[in-house]
């Protein structure tokens, strides 16, 4: 048998493919799921305001209302932003997905390397009916490959859709 390395002289060109992009209700889910972990923060510094006299901490309460309500906004623009920029593509020898506005991902994951797929429902992405895509590698215990906020029908074809690429 006689080795053979040949030189590469084209590559595949990425960017002309068609990706599609996660179903817009999840921009309801990020910004419902920040919301209620804001309301909690809100109230946990607010019992901690009804105590804070006694332990002369008043001035450290009355700034976190503002930092939280920074970071509140600043979550909210930054996943808005961000959320366009979320797409995937399927094609008949592995799954793309792409994210990300500053640090910007690209991620491919060949079918001869997936060893299973999971979906998986967030209780505030049943309510729109959407849910995630997880692809796990082998050699590695945790998932390689996410792709969060799609229809919960078009989830389980892709994921249908992979399991026959994978077992054949």
């Amino acid at each position: 048998m006689e080795f053979s390395n040949i030189e590469v002289l084209q590559l595949p060109d990425i960017s002309k493919l068609t990706f599609k992009r996660i179903h817009t209700d999840y921009l309801k889910v990020i910004s419902l799921t920040i919301t209620i972990i804001f309301s909690a923060l809100f109230i946990v510094v607010f019992l901690l305001e009804t105590n804070v006299e006694e332990i002369g901490m008043f001035p450290y309460i009355k700034h976190s209302y503002f930092l939280l309500i920074f970071l509140f906004l600043s979550l909210l623009t930054a996943f808005g932003i961000g959320f366009s920029r979320r797409k995937y593509v399927l094609r008949d020898k592995d799954v793309t997905y792409k994210s990300g506005v500053l640090f910007k991902k690209t991620t491919t994951v060949p079918f001869s390397r997936i060893q299973h797929v999971e979906l998986d429902e967030a209780p505030v992405s049943r309510i729109f009916s959407l849910a995630s895509i997880r692809v796990f590698t082998a050699g590695d215990s945790s998932d390689d490959l996410v792709i969060k906020g799609i229809k919960k029908e078009e989830a389980l074809k892709i994921k249908e859709f992979i399991n026959q690429q994978i077992n054949g």
